[in-house]
């Protein structure tokens, strides 16, 4: 008779002894961070290399591995390495990446049924609870990011708005309208858009001079809707814009959804991890008092890709927004198919990994007091940069610095500081030497400097300021060059385009050794 096949090997030993080298091979990666680029393009050659046809038999696993090292990790985004800072992506830490390593091994399914995992990820949320003031019996799942987390936020208010009816009925003409900052991440809209409500429905409140929503301006604003017979149902607040790093007046908000009668939701995405920095922690005032938060364990907790997280104050709305009733999903007295409210009833999700591992296996190896002693060590970096920034006469600093986000330019040349700066954040991420990023801030380009990662120290803030004043310095030679090579006639742009070329051949000409 045929052989059954399987995935097994019939002999462990090999296997066994590539899986030790892997995990091997990746702390020393993590060991050694310092000595390789921040990040790094990748080659054509090596991309046409990964596009093939379905591979139809095997493949030996050393092999794959093997091109693992050479296509794939050293092109990787860079986050792990202390001189990122261009977006609020967390390093990530050695536990957690175990953790991984433990959660695939198990391969659980944590849509429901009776198991530990399950179980895991309940003091997960219960965790989270505890750490934003919410009652102990408040609801939650873990999710991809704050983007389906919040997404989940204004799904459960539509819900506590038009009844548990609206998953029947849809929203029809409810003229149902809510309210955010202009500075609110661009995941708001969409979420209106998934939930039916359309963007149009979102307010786009503007903000003071700190980056925070004017109250005032909110006030009026659902004042105006009301009177034109309009329903206004939900209030977002930020805990951390994604520009500079705001924190809107949660109090005064909360104030504000309770005068009006207003889901409040806080879209605190990496800033509601403040709550565990007690110097940090005055900031969130009023947080505790929000129906549902929207944060991710992946940015400041430090927690692997990807681990977002809702927490909702009544879980019974929660779960009348997406309680499954399918015959397959019948819950029993006892057996597996037991335990009561499964994850899949709290969000969109029936098939979902084991990612509470890792979160609860870092805040318990790591302690909640460290992981709030990181968050503040990033801020107290971001202010080290800050005043050197403000110390520099060839730099501007463009932005408030409120936790860990410092926007700055170049401003020691004329033309074109727009492409000046971005030129500037191209060669440096090009030359492996650090990775900040752009945004616009009051209309000009700003180089954003995001400290999020556990290994960034005061050295690397040294290091980026000076590459930021290297690449400028030699953008603005080149383009003294360019100025008199090109002749008069030829337009102002085409003389930056000239200098941007020349700049880039001598940025890639004083590459950091080890580094291309």
């Amino acid at each position: 008779m045929r052989d059954m096949e399987s995935l097994d090997p019939a002999d462990w030993s090999d296997l066994r002894a590539l899986g030790h080298r892997m995990v091997d091979d990746m702390f020393d990666h993590m060991a050694n961070l310092r000595d390789g680029p921040v990040w790094r393009p990748m080659p054509e050659e090596s991309r046409r290399e990964l596009r093939r046809v379905l591979p139809r038999g095997p493949t030996p696993a050393e092999a794959v591995y093997e091109e693992f090292q050479r296509l794939v990790q050293p092109y990787a985004t860079g986050n792990l390495h202390p001189r990122f800072m261009g977006w609020v992506h967390g390093g990530g830490s050695p536990v957690g990446m175990l953790a991984e390593l433990l959660a695939g091994g198990l391969n659980a399914n944590l849509g429901g049924r009776d198991h530990a995992p399950i179980e895991i990820e309940r003091q997960v949320i219960a965790w989270a609870a505890e750490m934003l003031g919410f009652p102990a019996d408040a609801s939650g799942v873990l999710v991809t990011g704050t983007s389906i987390a919040n997404l989940i936020g204004v799904l459960v208010a539509r819900s506590a708005s038009l009844g548990p009816s609206v998953r029947r009925d849809g929203v029809g003409d409810t003229g149902l309208v809510a309210y955010t900052s202009v500075a609110a991440h661009g995941c708001l809209p969409r979420a209106m858009e998934m939930a039916g409500l359309g963007r149009d429905a979102l307010r786009m409140i503007p903000c003071d001079d700190q980056g925070r929503m004017k109250v005032g301006a909110l006030t009026a604003r659902v004042a105006e809707d009301r009177s034109r017979g309009l329903r206004p149902f939900l209030l977002v607040g930020t805990a951390g814009t994604v520009d500079i790093g705001a924190v809107d007046n949660l109090a005064a908000l909360a104030d504000v959804a309770e005068d009006e009668g207003l889901w409040f939701h806080v879209d605190g995405a990496f800033g509601a991890i403040a709550a565990l920095a007690p110097k940090l922690r005055p900031l969130l005032a009023g947080i505790e008092r929000a129906d549902s938060v929207a944060f991710d364990f992946h940015k400041w907790a430090q927690v692997p890709y990807d681990a977002g997280c809702i927490v909702v104050r009544d879980g019974a709305r929660q779960l009348e927004t997406f309680g499954a009733e399918a015959a397959y999903l019948r819950r029993e007295s006892r057996g597996l198919a037991g335990g009561g409210i499964w994850p899949c009833d709290l969000g969109p999700d029936l098939s979902r990994g084991f990612r509470a591992l890792k979160v609860w296996m870092t805040l318990s190896v790591y302690g909640a007091d460290r992981i709030g002693a990181i968050a503040q060590q990033t801020c107290d970096l971001a202010a080290t940069l800050a005043a050197r920034v403000d110390r520099e006469p060839a730099l501007e600093r463009l932005a408030p610095v409120a936790l860990n986000i410092v926007c700055f330019r170049f401003v020691a040349a004329d033309g074109d500081l727009d492409r000046l700066n971005a030129d500037i954040v191209a060669d440096l991420q090009e030359e492996g030497i650090a990775a900040p990023s752009t945004t616009i801030v009051d209309g000009v380009l700003a180089i954003r400097a995001a400290i999020v990662n556990h290994r960034t120290n005061y050295a690397d803030i040294a290091i980026l300021v000076d590459a930021v004043l290297e690449a400028g310095r030699t953008r603005v030679e080149a383009a003294a060059v360019a100025e008199k090579e090109v002749p008069p006639v030829i337009h102002r742009g085409q003389v930056y385009r000239e200098a941007s070329r020349l700049g880039a051949e001598v940025s890639r000409s004083r590459r950091v050794p080890g580094f291309t």
